[in-house]
């Protein structure tokens, strides 16, 4: 998004339309309430970045269907000036028309038409350019389809508008709803607009809300409508006094046929323009991160190098994009109910004033008084940053402008410094509720993403502490290696036509985490449906399994305005954590999967192992949505963003690590129960604490030697000619054991048979004689912490049979029936690693 600037944040709010609650949907399901189909079409409002348009921010949903909108906003509008009373001069009224009609076109090629033009609604910046409110409330409403109130002001409708009257779509399927406005709407209400600054004073604000519309409507019997208007309101004078090209702008604005009124594109085309178009230049959309077109194409330096800090003020913030802003707000205990309820928007009301008169048995109520508070109040409210702006004043200016290449710690340090360092160590969930600390992170993962792949092993360094939730979606491209011109692979796709696996996809998403808002909206469920089959459409060796969507939630969550990323994201995060797993015929790969993890249990709780062993309770049981999902269908959104933030960064073996962490969060609760009771327990699974899961999963993977997880059906070594020069894999345990060189010490793969029959997982040469420091420090390949002694450790490893060993030790043959109970010796971790 832009940067905030002279700019400030803004919050208005509107009820949706309730739903009656016993009526369900053709699918059998309870209808989704207005209010989230709302929040589902805003989001693409949040894309559409244009000097003339006010940048729409976030949207947030509260009780009884209310939505509160926070988007940029200025103090200063159009109806200031026609406060005072004095006619524009020609020159501004041309200015407001032709910056108007640039926002509109922009909105008009993304589909879009702003209905809602009045002079609250063109705001004006410090330099006095325009910038248009509200356009969105048309768009996210489906065309007024979901509110209560209609959109638009009466005195600024056109005729063909007023004609249609409105329209509530509470029986779609019986009343036929009218043709959505198109941008020709919006040039009649423009027309309005520029006669009121000609005569400096709002029109038809008089007379009654019926007699205005009848008048409008009666304008199509008048052969100039301008002058009628201006006969009407006794300036006729002040009409003919107005350069001939304002006048026809006025003419062509005001048009009483659609048919013959013209676009908004046309018009910023028309010679009325020719004087004062070349002051402004086309507007280049920005390059996104992952696109075709080079990002530093438009990179330049201004002639007068002194006009980049020509402001005496250090405003850091203000040059920070407006969503940074908004979400340091929060962080900074900014809450949007009560800034609304402080400006009396939001009035509570007594309960027993609500009561209706008589209710029927079927729950038909009568005798309610109609609550006001459910029409449009398009009051907004300015957000004020000062308690922010207070909590960051000790931050540094270099905090904003840090340097990638100079690593030196001889840079001046502000007063914060310390308490940054701090924070590090603080648990996830704290530190990302802290302002000052997101500041830094987000600044810095927002410079190392713009140099992105230049700077990719930097975003691995800073992403092994943490990851901002802002930044967490182009941060997981990044790990993900996501490259290239993705958005044209998307389009490529074919996601239309009709292919085998659409009714089970039909099926899975109403399913899949609908307790979100944002992806129980009929938008996410389209975006799911488009997703979900470019993968299966552009995978024809693979096929469609349930579980799929679950793994496709977190990657659309983050990318909702970014299919393409989604997909891309997806796409290279299956082959490295799932390969083969969407086989048609999987049972082999899924079977050493669980196999090796079952080998995993016993390598790192033998006694937990032999419990589940003993009472039948294995891994296929319980663990297949596990790592098929990769945990996406056992923890929420909100724990899985934390899960995969760690489990990114290590490589196909960290989700044993994870699954065995789990298994030791419940412990002593297996260990105390049997074969019924685990079932039971596992069907329901209880609260698992995530940020110890992260940590006790991380441990485990670092005392895990490399080969012990090795598989045969992996993904294969990648070739050379696959990755490029900023591919590098940037850590030990961020390798896969395939991609490492084989030698004659590697390990070998082993028949599916064979592994099962294995209770402890094996380990190759290379690993024993690593673990053991018999290869010297010149050879060491394992990541792991050394003696301080340097002394090369022994394993001694007794090769004798199981006979042989007890008439030496005198054991006892019940004793020695279990086979746990010497593969548990090998499972004791003799090194700490890293």
């Amino acid at each position: 998004m832009q940067p905030l600037r002279d700019a400030e944040l803004g919050a208005s709010t509107f009820f949706a339309s309730p739903l009656p609650h016993d009526v369900c949907g053709s699918n059998g399901l309870p209808l989704t309430p207005n209010s989230i189909k709302i929040l589902g079409r805003f989001q693409i409002l949040k894309t559409i970045t244009h000097p003339r348009l006010c940048q729409y921010v976030d949207i947030s949903r509260g009780k009884h269907e209310r939505l509160v909108i926070v988007a940029e906003h200025y103090e200063k509008s159009l109806k200031d000036l026609l406060k005072q009373g004095k006619p524009v001069s020609p020159e501004k009224v041309l200015q407001v028309a032709y910056e108007v009609l640039e926002g509109l076109e922009f909105m008009n090629k993304h589909g879009m038409v702003h209905r809602a033009l009045s002079p609250n609604n063109v705001l004006l910046d410090r330099e006095g350019k325009v910038k248009l409110a509200k356009f969105g409330l048309y768009h996210m409403t489906d065309h007024g389809a979901d509110v209560d109130f209609p959109i638009g002001y009466p005195s600024y409708l056109p005729p063909e508008v007023i004609a249609q009257g409105c329209f509530y779509s509470t029986e779609p399927s019986i009343i036929e709803a009218p043709l959505p406005s198109g941008p020709k709407t919006d040039v009649w209400s423009l027309g309005v607009l520029l006669f009121e600054l000609c005569v400096g004073r709002q029109i038809l604000q008089n007379i009654d809300i019926s007699e205005r519309m009848k008048f409008i409507i009666t304008l199509g019997c008048m052969d100039d409508i301008i002058t009628v208007l201006a006969e009407e309101h006794g300036c006729l004078d002040t009409i003919k006094e107005l350069p001939e090209n304002v006048q026809a702008l006025l003419r062509k604005c005001l048009t009483f046929l659609p048919s013959k009124r013209p676009t908004p594109a046309e018009l910023l085309g028309d010679s009325v323009f020719e004087s004062i178009s070349c002051q402004y230049t086309p507007y280049q959309s920005p390059v996104r991160l992952f696109s075709a077109s080079p990002r530093c194409a438009h990179l330049q330096l201004p002639e007068d190098i002194s006009e980049l800090w020509k402001d005496d003020e250090e405003n850091y913030l203000a040059e920070r994009a407006i969503d940074e802003v908004h979400h340091l707000w929060c962080l900074a205990g900014g809450d949007l109910e009560k800034e609304l309820t402080n400006q009396e928007i939001i009035q509570s009301k007594p309960p027993i004033c609500t009561l209706p008169k008589f209710i029927l048995e079927d729950g038909e109520s009568f005798g309610q008084g109609r609550d006001r508070s459910f029409l449009l109040d398009d009051t907004t409210v300015t957000l004020s940053l000062n308690q922010l702006k207070n909590r960051l004043k000790d931050v540094a200016g270099e905090t904003y402008y840090p340097l990638l290449e100079d690593e030196q710690s001889s840079l001046p340090q502000s007063n914060s410094s310390n308490e940054l360092s701090a924070t590090v160590t603080l648990p996830l969930i704290i530190r990302e509720r802290d302002t000052e600390y997101q500041l830094t992170r987000i600044v810095l993962f927002d410079r190392l993403l713009k140099a992105y792949p230049y700077k990719k092993n930097q975003v691995w360094k800073e992403a092994r502490v943490d990851i901002p939730p802002l930044l967490r979606g182009l941060a997981w491209a990044a790990l993900l290696g996501v490259e290239g011109d993705i958005q044209s692979k998307y389009e490529g796709i074919d996601k239309d036509t009709p292919i085998p696996t659409d009714r089970q996809i039909e099926v899975d998403i109403p399913r899949c985490h609908q307790y979100d808002e944002l992806l129980s909206s009929p938008q996410g469920h389209i975006k799911f449906r488009r997703v979900l089959k470019a993968w299966v459409v552009s995978h024809p060796d693979l096929v469609y399994w349930q579980g799929l969507d679950s793994l496709c939630a977190p990657f659309l969550y983050l990318n909702f305005n970014n299919e393409a990323l989604a997909y891309a994201c997806m796409s290279a995060f299956i082959p490295k954590y799932l390969y083969n797993f969407f086989l048609k015929d999987n049972s082999h790969v899924i079977q050493e999967y669980l196999t090796v993890f079952s080998q995993m249990i016993a390598f790192h709780d033998p006694e937990l192992s032999n419990h589940l062993n003993e009472i039948g309770f294995i891994p296929d049981l319980y663990a297949i949505p596990w790592f098929l999902t990769m945990f996406t269908h056992v923890f929420p959104l909100h724990k899985i963003f934390h899960l995969w933030d760690t489990l990114l960064l290590g490589n196909s073996s960290f989700p044993f690590c994870i699954g065995v962490a789990i298994l030791q969060q419940l412990r002593d609760r297996l260990l105390a129960n049997g074969f019924n009771e685990c079932i039971l327990l596992f069907s329901d699974l209880p609260e698992i604490d995530i940020e110890r899961c992260v940590r006790e999963s991380i441990n485990l993977f670092c005392w895990t030697p490399k080969s012990a997880t090795y598989r045969q059906h992996a993904q294969p070594n990648k070739l050379a000619s696959d990755s490029n020069s900023f591919g590098k894999t940037p850590s030990y345990y961020s390798s896969e054991y395939q991609d490492l060189t084989k030698t004659d010490l590697s390990r070998e793969p082993l028949k599916l048979s064979e592994l099962k029959a294995e209770v402890s997982p094996r380990i190759s040469v290379e690993d024993l004689i690593d673990l053991c420091e018999l290869s010297g420090p010149a050879c060491f390949k394992t990541a792991v912490k050394r003696a301080r002694t340097g002394k090369p450790k022994i394993l001694a490893v007794d090769i004798r049979s199981l006979e042989d060993a007890a008439v030496v030790f005198g054991w006892s043959w019940t004793v020695s029936t279990k086979p746990m109970d010497l593969c548990g010796v090998c499972s004791v971790n003799p090194v700490n690693f890293s």
